[in-house]
C-alpha cells in the first residue's frame, strides 16, 4: 500500500470505525467474502431509484456503514451511502486534505483483490491487536484504582 493510502487508512477512516465493524471486515478480508467490492461503494448502486434496496455487497469503507445500518440483512443502499458520505468528509477533514479520502480509495479499487484484501487485513488486525491491548491497560489501571 503506498504510504498516502495507508495514511488516510490509519489516520482518516480506520478511528472512525467500531471494533465489532473492523472486526467484521478482518472476517471479510480473511475470507475473501464477495460481498465486497471493489469499484463500486455499494452493490447495487447509490443512485435514487436503488436507495431502499438491501445493501448486497460494498467496499471497505462502506463496510463499516452495513455494520452500523444492522449488517446485509436490514442495510440499504440510500443509508450505506450517507455512512460513506460521512466517513468520507470525516476522513478529509482528519487529514486536512480536501479529498483526501481519495488516496484509499483509488488504492482500494486499483489494486489487484489478492493484494489488497492481504495489505488491509495486516492493518486492520494491527489495530484491532492495539485496541484490545488498550482495553487491557485500561482495565488494569482500573482495577489498581479501585485496589489502592
Amino acid at each position: 500500500m503506498n504510504e498516502a493510502a495507508k495514511k488516510v487508512w490509519v489516520e482518516g477512516f480506520q478511528p472512525q470505525f467500531n471494533t465489532p465493524a473492523l472486526q467484521s471486515l478482518a472476517e471479510a478480508l480473511e475470507a475473501d467474502d464477495p460481498r465486497l467490492t471493489q469499484g463500486s461503494t455499494t452493490v447495487p448502486p447509490p443512485l435514487m431509484c436503488f436507495q431502499d434496496w438491501a445493501v448486497e455487497g460494498c467496499c471497505g469503507v462502506a463496510w463499516s456503514g452495513v455494520e452500523e445500518c444492522g449488517g446485509f440483512s436490514e442495510a440499504t443502499a440510500g443509508e450505506v451511502e450517507e455512512c460513506f458520505a460521512r466517513y468520507c468528509f470525516n476522513a478529509d477533514k482528519r487529514m486536512g486534505e480536501p479529498a483526501a479520502c481519495r488516496h484509499w480509495l483509488n488504492w482500494f479499487d486499483d489494486t489487484p483483490r489478492h493484494q489488497m484484501r492481504a495489505e488491509l487485513l495486516a492493518l486492520v488486525q494491527e489495530e484491532l491487536q492495539r485496541r484490545a491491548a488498550e482495553y487491557v491497560l485500561n482495565k488494569n489501571a482500573e482495577l489498581y484504582r479501585k485496589l489502592a
